[in-house]
């Protein structure tokens, strides 16, 4: 598949935002893009492996602690509570490990988004160097801190309604996981251009079903294993192109 700045360009109406997330998968395969997707992807690996091991261990643990707890008579409720337990363990841990993935690699992901960009709009490559990463990681470190600070209040939220709640808090709480994996790889190509943090949120508003398609997209394939390690490429490819097609206009 090949791009080009005479490529006609689709709007989320003709093209939802989860055909994007697909066509990320395109994206990270083209010349010149396979390199920058590397180091998210070592990044990615090295996480998860360790993350997925202590998961691993103390789910176990915790879910026979709370069945011991239980009367006997209420032995049937593992039914419920271990499909609930693993569910909600996926989705929280999904985006915990790509929010300190995204960390890590954040100097790195807004350089394959500017790549990316410049393959899509036909437009030459921006030159950088490794000198030109460590002198943007001030400035990329504070935007992930803006998203950070937008997150954190929020989630603390959901996360009450998710255990007073659980079946209508999950709903919510995954909704809210897929809102923030919308803005935490469509703000990477907002922020190249330097497009303030709260102008980005609200132009993600103006259509939101786009976000919602996207983001539950990236959400779902981030609690596949194997998978989710090249997730945060793929969106990162995805949300450029969404960018290029739609959101550049709307600045």
């Amino acid at each position: 598949m090949s791009y080009s700045s005479n490529q006609t360009k689709l709007s989320p109406i003709d093209h939802s935002g989860a055909s994007y997330f697909f066509k990320g998968f395109s994206l990270i395969k083209q010349k010149g893009i396979r390199r920058f997707v590397f180091i998210p992807l070592i990044i990615n690996a090295l996480l998860f492996s360790f993350a997925f091991y202590f998961v691993y261990k103390e789910l176990d643990i915790y879910m026979n602690n709370i069945m011991a707890w239980l009367p006997n008579w209420l032995n049937w409720l593992s039914v419920i509570l271990w499909p609930l337990a693993v569910v909600t363990l996926l989705v929280i841990f999904s985006f915990i490990f790509s929010t300190v993935a995204n960390w890590l690699a954040a100097p790195f992901n807004g350089l394959l988004s500017e790549k990316v960009e410049a393959i899509l709009s036909g437009q030459p490559a921006p030159k950088g160097n490794m000198f030109d990463i460590v002198k943007d990681i001030p400035r990329t470190l504070d935007r992930e801190w803006k998203k950070l600070s937008y997150y954190l209040p929020r989630a603390i939220g959901f996360f009450i309604i998710l255990w007073i709640l659980p079946v209508f808090g999950q709903v919510i709480w995954f909704l809210f996981i897929a809102w923030m994996m919308a803005i935490q790889y469509k703000d990477y190509p907002f922020d190249n251009h330097k497009v303030p943090f709260n102008q980005m949120k609200q132009v993600l508003k103006q259509n939101q079903s786009v976000s919602y398609s996207f983001g539950i997209t990236v959400a779902v394939f981030s609690m596949i294993p194997i998978v989710n390690l090249v997730v945060m490429p793929v969106a990162i490819c995805g949300a450029t192109a969404l960018w290029v097609d739609y959101y550049q206009d709307k600045v």
